[in-house]
């Protein structure tokens, strides 16, 4: 649906690229016009689109339109130690080393160019806005509706006035729409922010907020080096950039991992792993830790709303995995990693 909407819906994106053509030198596949993975695949073309959205009808696992969950409070304004909250979908509240950190932080009731339809929200956030700490950083992955959210951004702003890292092009955009202090990020950059460095890394995805802007403003995923050393994978499909990862910053402790939005595999395998990918793409890193996200809160795709909880726990046992190396979080609820 997401991608759907994207297509129908979206007006003409005004372009951020002059920012970008600014740099010397970019590390990301560039053409000086669209961006690119390590390993590129086909855009889906608007046939392609209609098929699996024609074929979801039939096919198409239904959710429940509204799951009741407890919300939860942090259960402390700042940590030393580090203590992950997964909101719901790709918002994580990351505390560590006295930092508040939040990655794709969306409160909307929908994920959508417009108000009116689209993907709507199954589950409220496992904590509520007005219980986040006071927020140091802000990390966002790539500009999907479902991850870059306008509203959600424009309320931390004005509460916080927290540093917002995400990839080229993105900075102008924040900016157009009244948000300060983003920062863009090529693949492979770091900045250090009170002893704590942000590196951002390569993923396989894209990007569009309408007809017109795709693959113009970069994704990617963070590794946070701390006193422990936190990956976020933001969207992605399965690809070698996460042996590479291990390889360029090795160590990493945790790794917030995507589990759902996989379904059908033809149409969504390029840029959405599944819970088998996932497991690979833990056991690539070589991380102590692993928690699953992107998944249970915006029904995205085909696949029902428990569907990757249940293939988790069959791919921890095909490749051998202890019950706790990589879980399935309760939203909301902290978990602290000595």
């Amino acid at each position: 649906m997401r991608m759907f909407l994207i297509y129908i819906f979206s007006l003409i994106s005004c372009s951020n690229l002059d920012s970008v053509r600014e740099r010397e030198k970019i590390t990301a596949p560039f053409n000086g016009e669209k961006f690119d993975n390590l390993e590129p695949f086909e855009d889906k073309s608007i046939f392609d689109l209609l098929k699996w959205r024609l074929g979801s009808i039939k096919n198409s696992t239904s959710w429940p339109e509204k799951r009741e969950i407890t919300q939860y409070k942090p259960v402390k304004q700042r940590s030393q130690d580090l203590i992950i909250s997964v909101i719901n979908h790709s918002s994580v509240l990351i505390q560590v080393d006295n930092l508040n950190i939040i990655t794709d932080p969306h409160y909307s009731e929908r994920c959508s160019p417009v108000s009116f339809i689209g993907p709507k929200r199954v589950i409220k956030p496992g904590i509520a806005f007005e219980d986040l700490p006071q927020i140091d950083i802000v990390l966002v992955s790539h500009n999907h509706y479902d991850h870059l959210d306008l509203k959600t951004l424009q309320k931390l702003s004005e509460r916080d006035s927290p540093q917002i890292y995400a990839g080229l092009g993105t900075a102008q955009f924040l900016k157009d729409n009244g948000i300060e202090n983003a920062h863009d990020f090529d693949w492979w950059e770091s900045k250090d922010f009170k002893n704590v460095v942000f590196h951002f890394v390569p993923s396989q995805h894209w990007s569009a907020r309408g007809l017109f802007d795709k693959r113009e403003m970069l994704w990617g995923g963070f590794v946070i080096k701390a006193r422990k050393n936190i990956y976020f994978a933001g969207d992605t499909g399965y690809g070698k950039f996460f042996k590479l990862i291990e390889k360029k910053l090795n160590k990493i402790d945790l790794a917030l991992i995507p589990i759902g939005a996989y379904e059908p595999r033809w149409f969504m395998k390029n840029a959405h792993m599944n819970p088998e990918e996932a497991v690979k793409a833990f056991l690539d890193l070589k991380a102590d830790k692993a928690v699953g996200i992107h998944f249970g809160t915006f029904k995205l795709t085909d696949e029902g709303i428990d569907t990757p909880i249940y293939e988790l726990k069959e791919a921890k046992r095909k490749f051998k995995l202890d019950s706790d190396q990589f879980i399935v979080p309760t939203f909301g609820k902290s978990y602290r990693f000595h």
